[in-house]
């Protein structure tokens, strides 16, 4: 797959192509795992014969449920985890095909017959419901999957936020139990004692204040970003994630400050942008070894984790400088949370820069990291 030189994947220029671009091979990587899922066995013969016909003949449906998240991670899942033990691999085939089975019924307005191995959770993504299938038979009608003749009830699965972005409800990442950061458990959903309501309003106003004073990413957050997982309330201290696999889903604990929010939305969504480049793309030749210190992490990181930092980290000093130059808050405040994340990004380009070597690819990326290291020198 040929790819273009990557040059504002950090900061994006205004009217960028440049993630649009990226989430279009993503896509088409996608659709090459969603054409295979039918290629064999007699287990998913409703597939081979029902849906993915209908889905070859309107390539814009197929496009439109790849997007959502609960469809793409799952494509991601096993077009980057070729070696996954077969039994994992099995059931994340069955659960995309039964969920673009769903959407084959729910769009066309078509019934159509399935058998799951398992129990599968099967979100209607485009109403924001979610379905408890088990195992067997089932009929999946245009209002929702029928079993035995009975229709199965529909639980909440996400709330809107704004734009295509959502508070879920309902996570079927097969991947959120698995966690790589040493202070967290996994990122199972959790509102933590909070109401939907108040989860809501703060992240609105968190992307508020991005649309306002970085409107260029605030574009692409818009374009990309899909799915707001909640994962707890902490006053003390703020924990986030985000998946390689996982493209357009963020996961988050509540936190009452509303530049924390703000901080851990721009930082998870960079790592979101990032891990769209490195399914297509290694970047670095050097990512995964050896270990170096880390500016924000306590265990020692490969270069990559030094980078997806680094990138994180970078766009939210310049929202800081943003924040200044409006004259909206503390400027005492504001100039001294600028300093730390401007000295944060320091000291990762310090170990990144010097020891990376980037992939053809990756070559451009790293150009505009230094670039904008050099911009926040000013701040130290």
């Amino acid at each position: 797959m040929r790819l273009p030189e990557i040059h504002d994947l950090t900061v994006p220029r205004p009217s960028s192509t440049t993630l649009r671009t990226l989430l279009s091979a993503a896509l088409g990587v996608a659709v090459g795992v969603a054409k295979g899922l039918g290629a064999r066995g007699a287990e998913r013969r409703w597939y081979r014969e029902l849906v993915l016909p209908r889905l070859v003949a309107d390539p814009g449906l197929l496009a439109s449920s790849l997007l959502a998240p609960s469809r793409h991670t799952l494509a991601r899942l096993l077009s980057l985890a070729p070696h996954a033990p077969a039994t994992e691999r099995v059931g994340w085939e069955e659960a995309l095909a039964a969920s673009l089975a769903l959407d084959v019924a729910t769009v066309t307005r078509a019934e159509v017959p399935i058998v799951l191995a398992s129990p599968r959770v099967l979100v209607d993504e485009r109403a924001g419901v979610a379905f408890d299938v088990p195992a067997g038979a089932a009929l999946l009608t245009p209002d929702g999957p029928r079993v035995a003749g009975s229709p199965l009830p529909p639980r909440v699965a996400s709330v809107d936020l704004s734009g295509p972005t959502r508070l879920v409800l309902v996570d079927t990442n097969p991947l959120s139990s698995l966690e790589a950061h040493p202070d967290k458990f996994g990122n199972s959903l959790e509102l933590g004692g909070r109401d939907v309501d108040e989860w809501t309003s703060s992240l609105v106003a968190a992307l508020a204040v991005i649309d306002e004073h970085l409107p260029a990413l605030a574009a692409e957050v818009r374009l990309a970003l899909r799915h707001v997982v909640p994962v707890g309330y902490d006053e003390a201290r703020h924990l986030s994630a985000s998946y390689l696999e996982a493209t357009g889903v963020v996961y988050l604990t509540l936190h009452p400050q509303r530049m924390t929010m703000v901080e851990a939305l721009i930082h998870e969504f960079q790592h979101n942008k990032l891990n769209v480049l490195l399914g297509l793309d290694a970047v670095l030749e050097n990512g995964e070894a050896p270990l170096f210190s880390s500016p924000v992490r306590p265990d020692p990181r490969p270069l990559r984790g030094v980078l997806l930092a680094v990138h994180a980290f970078q766009p939210i000093a310049l929202l800081y400088e943003a924040l200044l130059e409006a004259k909206r808050g503390d400027e005492g405040e504001l100039s001294r949370r600028l300093q730390q994340i401007a000295r944060t990004c320091r000291e990762g380009c310090e170990v990144l820069l010097p020891h990376a070597r980037p992939t053809a690819v990756g070559r451009a990326l790293f150009d505009e990291v230094a670039a904008l290291d050099r911009r926040l020198a000013r701040h130290l």
